[in-house]
């Protein structure tokens, strides 16, 4: 059965057209930077330190980023001094995980999970939804928590905070969770956690964010007409985006 990802919602939500590049014509569209490398090694990081695997969490973070760096393009032109910096900024960050999160669960909880994978089906569209957890907590109430860790420089403006997309990714997880494992929606609450590079203090911010059944009504709206467009093969341009996209005035995109 084919399946979509939030990523791939987003993508289509940019821009029709961007998204058959890139998914149907395989088109290689952004192929990650340093952010990205950053964010895939600290990511790792914090789920070690979650299941307790993780001995000297820097020497992993420092190895994973390297590795990361290691598989950006070859034409990529990096940013050493940003390299270095983000190196001294995992240092700020690292150690505030664990507080952070005592901070916000005061009540104490137990880590279920880490990375778990959701492949679960759409009502009868004959599509998955495939997604990944980054954190599942149980508190002493009996909820659930879903975290999803998203690193950044200095935080998020309210603007951010409050953008519906951003925040359907994780009223889906809330909803193929539930799905996945029976479980209430009443008893599970979603939160996103920021690493910020560049906070000068409180490098680890936990927020919820709400997913009441309007919300979750309007992001089940946007992924059944993303898919309703994409099987009838409505590929339409999205001239608000083409400022952003790398396609833009190009063979593929004239």
């Amino acid at each position: 059965m084919p399946h979509i990802s939030f990523s791939e919602l987003k993508n289509w939500s940019f821009c029709p057209f961007y998204h058959k590049l890139t998914y149907l014509d395989k088109l290689k569209g952004f192929a990650g930077n340093e952010y990205t490398a950053f964010g895939t090694a600290i990511h790792s990081v914090c789920e070690n330190k979650l299941l307790k695997n993780s001995t000297d969490p820097y020497e992993e973070f420092k190895e994973e980023f390297i590795e990361e760096i290691s598989k950006l393009p070859e034409d990529l032109e990096l940013n050493e001094k940003l390299i270095v910096d983000m190196g001294s900024q995992a240092e700020n960050i690292i150690p505030q995980v664990e507080p952070a999160l005592d901070e916000y669960f005061k009540d104490g909880y137990t880590v279920l999970d880490t990375e778990e994978s959701l492949m679960e089906p759409i009502g009868d569209t004959g599509y998955n939804f495939k997604g990944f957890i980054d954190a599942i907590l149980q508190t002493p109430d009996g909820k659930i928590h879903l975290i999803d860790w998203k690193s950044c420089s200095w935080g998020w403006d309210a603007r951010r905070r409050s953008d519906p997309l951003v925040n359907y990714q994780l009223t889906f997880y809330k909803i193929f969770y539930s799905q996945k494992h029976n479980v209430d929606l009443k008893d599970i609450e979603t939160h996103f956690a920021l690493l910020k590079r560049t906070a000068k203090k409180e490098n680890v911010e936990i927020f919820r964010v709400t997913s009441a059944s309007k919300k979750q009504s309007n992001a089940m709206g946007l992924l059944n007409k993303c898919l309703f467009n994409i099987q009838k093969k409505n590929f339409i341009k999205d001239k608000r985006s083409c400022a952003k996209c790398e396609f833009y005035k190009t063979e593929h995109c004239p």
